[in-house]
């Protein structure tokens, strides 16, 4: 059976993951409980009316719910303390009201709307958490160290972090799988180095990041990368923290901590979304106070009018409890929660919100729009210089070893598939977005850009590029020795998520990126931008940012140089599935499987989002006015108001669960000139 399949059998390292978040949280069995107890109450009190003790009823009621009133009133000051107003004065005053005017039976099914209403905002917050929390409730906390029987438990020269998955390294810490000879040792994983050898059991979670030592392995990525097959892994090959092993016994090399490691920066990443707080929730909350005067007024005017104080209490019960602060929350964490399933981490309701709003979208090229993989074309050689095509190639790919490029790993990657000996580098410089300048065994060599290389051979052959290829140009002694050429086509859907933008009503679309005009122009032409901003440095990719008009503006990278433009975007978003961890920590959300498409998901996520949070929000103050008009024309007793307001609450708070899931086909949206258009659910919706 695939680890994929496994549904019972899924542990930590070192033991077995829990289940699902359960809703029964220790906040939601203290509402559970105030709600059982408030049941118990009502019964016993209705009991005593039918035996005919009304005053035991009446008094019964009266202590309840003045208890009730009592709890709410502290909470009412401590709220106001800290600068807070809400709408819980009408609950309070309205419980107050009816037992002033002897309603009890209103009064107690206001008292247990109210806990009810509690639970189930507890039991729905915590729904829509479930799929951000999941995550954090997984990480192992114990990993199982191998110590040889010479008392060595670390692989000498074991590759760190950075080091694992180059291919220098790509057999490094290989080695037979079996532990004869040696004890395991668990260990909390957070003592977990570098170096250590570490088994991993079937079905438990790999508890760091390393390379594989046993001969082949089969891991579960589903939870960090969206993908339900297993994926086969070989000897040397990197593993990811997070991942479930599959039904064999593994040996790996830590090549992080705990604490570096993917896992726990997906963790940082989810625990940051759930103590991110939405503007448009502060709205809902500014939305109290005037909703709060309104219903005064309303309540206050009935009983002028009517000269019937009931009328007065009747208004307040259908205002109490409005559901504006239930809705907007549950709307929100139900979005993210849908992100998440998606596999897009959204740090904070902050970011869902300018998601929905978003007027510009800016991409990155290389490794966003287009695939981030180049591959070699052809060696083109200075003429009359007698220099080898592959010795060019060569002299490149030990020269950007040493670069974080991403050419560079494609120049080395094609060095070795041609079988190529890489000369040791003594000494290695690069130079940010320019190229790279190192001592490849007894030769002087620089790789990059033509004017960095013209800058030690005096001047280059620059190629034609109009095709859309990449050149990388190489300099052996002083002198230019030839340009490699090669190819990143864009990623086989980047035309059709451009397409999805511009159908949501995103208005400008534009590409800023380090490339030559030449080859940014064919990439933009292949997937329909018009707005090209070529051969920026990271500080000019800033600028484009921050001088866009058309705002909110979200911009979408993947590599280190993008992470201050992320960081300057009003959302940044980071291709987390390959991208750099800075890139990660400066963005505002982070997609953690390798498809550009989820940026459309996204918008049309946090759109979907807000009109269901402002939609809900509306349900319940149109339905409580409508009500409260009836009230207090002396249609609606209290009794009867107490539940219909409980159907209010219902109706809105249900309404704002539909965040968590997808919209029907054949949805439609307004565009930006104020038209209808219906748009089906593949293009509209992140289904």
């Amino acid at each position: 059976m695939p680890p994929s399949a496994r549904t019972d059998t899924s542990v930590a390292a070192g033991q077995r993951t829990p289940a699902p978040p359960s809703p029964r949280t220790p906040e939601f069995r203290r509402q559970v409980a105030l709600l059982t107890a408030t049941g118990v109450v009502g019964c016993a009190a209705a009991v005593a009316a039918w035996l005919g003790a009304s005053s035991v009823a009446r008094w019964t009621v009266i202590v309840f719910a003045g208890a009730i009133a009592l709890r709410l009133a502290i909470r009412i000051v401590r709220d106001l303390l800290r600068g807070h107003t809400g709408i819980d004065i009408l609950a309070l005053t309205a419980i107050v009201a009816t037992l002033v005017v002897g309603e009890n039976a209103a009064a107690m099914v206001i008292v247990i709307m109210l806990t009810g209403g509690e639970a189930l905002d507890e039991y729905a917050s915590h729904r829509a958490k479930r799929e951000l929390t999941a995550l954090m409730t997984r990480a192992p906390r114990v990993a199982h160290r191998a110590v040889g029987s010479n008392g060595a438990d670390r692989v000498d020269g074991a590759p760190d972090a950075e080091d694992a998955g180059r291919p220098e390294n790509a057999d490094h810490g290989a080695g037979s799988d079996s532990t004869q000879g040696s004890a395991i040792v668990d260990i909390p994983v957070d003592t977990v180095q570098p170096g250590d050898v570490l088994l991993v059991r079937p079905s438990e979670i790999v508890p760091v990041d390393g390379v594989l030592r046993s001969a082949s392995a089969s891991f579960d990525e589903s939870s960090l990368t969206g993908e339900s097959m297993p994926v086969e892994r070989v000897t040397g090959e990197p593993v990811m923290s997070g991942a479930v092993n599959g039904t064999a016994a593994i040996l790996m090399t830590a090549t992080s901590t705990a604490a570096t490691s993917q896992y726990s920066q997906i963790v940082d990443l989810v625990r940051e979304a759930t103590e991110g707080r939405s503007p448009l929730v502060r709205l809902a909350d500014r939305y109290a106070l005037p909703f709060t005067v309104v219903s005064y007024a309303i309540a206050a005017a009935a009983w002028i009018a009517s000269g019937d104080a009931v009328r007065f209490a009747a208004v307040l019960v259908v205002a109490t409890p409005c559901p504006l602060l239930l809705a907007a929350p549950v709307a929100f964490l139900g979005g993210m929660s849908r992100a998440a399933k998606h596999g897009i981490i959204v740090k904070n309701g902050t970011a869902l919100e300018l998601a929905a709003h978003v007027r510009t979208v800016a991409f990155d090229k290389t490794g966003t729009l287009t695939d981030g993989r180049p591959t070699l074309l052809r060696v083109v050689t200075a003429s009359g210089t007698g220099v080898a095509e592959d010795e060019v190639l060569a002299a490149a790919a030990a020269a950007e070893q040493h670069s974080s490029h991403v050419l560079a790993a494609s120049v080395t990657q094609a060095a070795v598939d041609r079988g190529l000996p890489l000369d040791d580098v003594a000494d290695a410089e690069e130079w940010a977005t320019h190229g790279v300048k190192a001592a490849v065994g007894r030769r002087e060599v620089v790789v990059g850009k033509p004017a960095f290389v013209a800058e030690t051979t005096g001047a280059v052959e620059e190629l034609d590029l109009s095709g859309g290829e990449l050149a990388v140009y190489v300099g052996i002694d002083g002198r230019y020795a030839g340009a490699l050429l090669l190819a990143d086509p864009p990623r086989p859907d980047a035309a059709q998520v451009v397409g999805r933008l511009r159908a949501l009503g995103i208005e400008h679309v534009m590409m800023l990126t380090g490339d030559a005009e030449p080859t940014a122009q064919v990439i933009a032409r292949q997937v329909g931008v018009t707005d090209v901003r070529p051969e920026c440095l990271p500080v000019d990719k800033v600028a484009a940012v921050r001088n866009e008009r058309a705002r909110p503006i979200m911009m979408v990278g993947d590599g280190v140089n993008d992470a201050p433009v992320l960081a300057a975007a009003d959302i940044g978003v980071a291709m987390g599935a390959r991208g750099a961890t800075a890139a990660a920590q400066s963005a505002l959300a982070v997609l953690l499987k390798d498809r550009l498409g989820l940026v459309a998901d996204l918008v049309a996520i946090g759109r979907r989002t807000v009109a269901i949070a402002l939609q809900s929000i509306w349900i319940g103050i149109g339905l409580s006015i409508v009500l409260m008009g009836v009230a207090a024309f002396g249609h609606l007793p209290p009794l009867f108001g107490a539940l219909s307001q409980e159907a209010v609450d219902l109706a809105a708070i249900g309404n704002a669960l539909r965040a968590l899931t997808s919209a029907r086909p054949n949805s439609r949206r307004r565009t930006p000139s104020g038209g209808d258009t219906t748009v089906s659910a593949k293009r509209f919706t992140a289904s």
